[in-house]
């Protein structure tokens, strides 16, 4: 087999909202794909869909091979799940909580055990094994999540926005752990607002807004989709505002986006740093700021979308 998971036209309705309006995936086995939308774009009901929590009004789906309606005990078995927030419980200490969901699964208590002391070694929680969760670090917290997840060592994983709230080293560690799982085979379905997290993780990135597909590809495919940076430029008199948009629109190829007195806009070609350089010097600007910078998430929506990411309607409504 060589997709892990594969929805055909699923479909999702909560009342009069329409959080998944016919969502085509399929992930590869061994491989991350990042699920890329803003909030309310429908990434967390996908998700929970296909870890089989709801149950999809149209469309077909599978993960490992059985159909998450009529399969979803099979499914369940196959699948680990970290949610955007930590589920542990705070007023146990970290070794009890995987004993805990170990015992759940049917582990015998050695062997439970056995399994917490080794997921706390490898995420690096074996100092804090025995302290209440109460007192782990918003980074702490979120490994010791993922650690549940994969008790049972399941062969997929869904993560859920897991970063969010967490500061950039937080974060670098959550990548590399993510990382190791799949270079041990481990099939990823990772969703996130955030570009440069699925940049540095994803194999393959499927693209969603109002709960629809709106682009699919590997990173590289969807940056030279949407202009993998962005020029930007500060005159240092505002009075030579004009001729800077003039100048960058020209190089773009679109029209320049002005905030304040910064003029930026799209680009893909690395080349343009230098022609500007010299169109603004013939042009007899003097610059505050010239910089060559990577899309954002925005600048991306925008060139897909027509709007901002944090301009988003949150058309996702789940009963939680």
């Amino acid at each position: 087999m060589d997709h892990a998971i594969v929805a055909d036209g699923l479909i999702k309705r909560f009342g009069d909202t329409t959080a998944l309006a016919g969502v085509d995936l399929a992930v590869r086995q061994g491989t991350v794909l990042g699920l890329l939308g803003p909030n309310g774009a429908g990434k967390t009901t996908a998700v929970r869909v296909l870890a089989t929590l709801l149950r999809p009004d149209g469309g077909r789906a599978t993960v490992g091979g059985y159909d998450v309606v009529t399969q979803s005990h099979q499914v369940r078995q196959l699948v680990g799940l970290t949610g955007q927030y930590a589920s542990v419980d705070e007023t146990l200490t970290g070794a009890e909580n995987l004993l805990l969901i170990g015992r759940l699964l049917g582990m015998p208590r050695r062997r439970a055990k056995h399994r917490a002391r080794e997921l706390l070694a490898e995420f690096d929680l074996a100092g804090a094994a025995d302290r209440a969760v109460k007192g782990y670090s918003g980074g702490m917290r979120r490994r010791l999540d993922l650690a549940a997840s994969l008790v049972g060592r399941p062969p997929l994983l869904f993560l859920d926005e897991p970063t969010t709230g967490l500061d950039p080293r937080a974060r670098s560690e959550l990548w590399e752990l993510v990382r190791r799982l799949v270079a041990g085979g481990v099939t990823v379905l990772l969703t996130t607002q955030y570009l440069d997290e699925a940049d540095a993780l994803a194999d393959e990135i499927v693209v969603i807004d109002h709960g629809r597909v709106i682009a699919t590809g590997t990173p590289q495919e969807l940056k030279a989709k949407t202009g993998s940076s962005s020029l930007a430029v500060r005159p240092a008199d505002s009075d030579q505002l004009p001729t800077v948009v003039s100048v960058v629109g020209e190089l773009a190829g679109m029209a320049a986006e002005v905030s304040g007195d910064l003029v930026s806009a799209p680009v893909s070609d690395p080349q343009v740093l230098p022609a500007a350089v010299r169109r603004l010097d013939q042009a007899g600007v003097v610059v505050a700021e010239l910089a060559l910078r990577r899309s954002s998430l925005d600048e991306v929506f925008l060139t897909l979308t027509g709007h901002p990411a944090e301009d988003a309607d949150a058309t996702e409504r789940s009963p939680e």
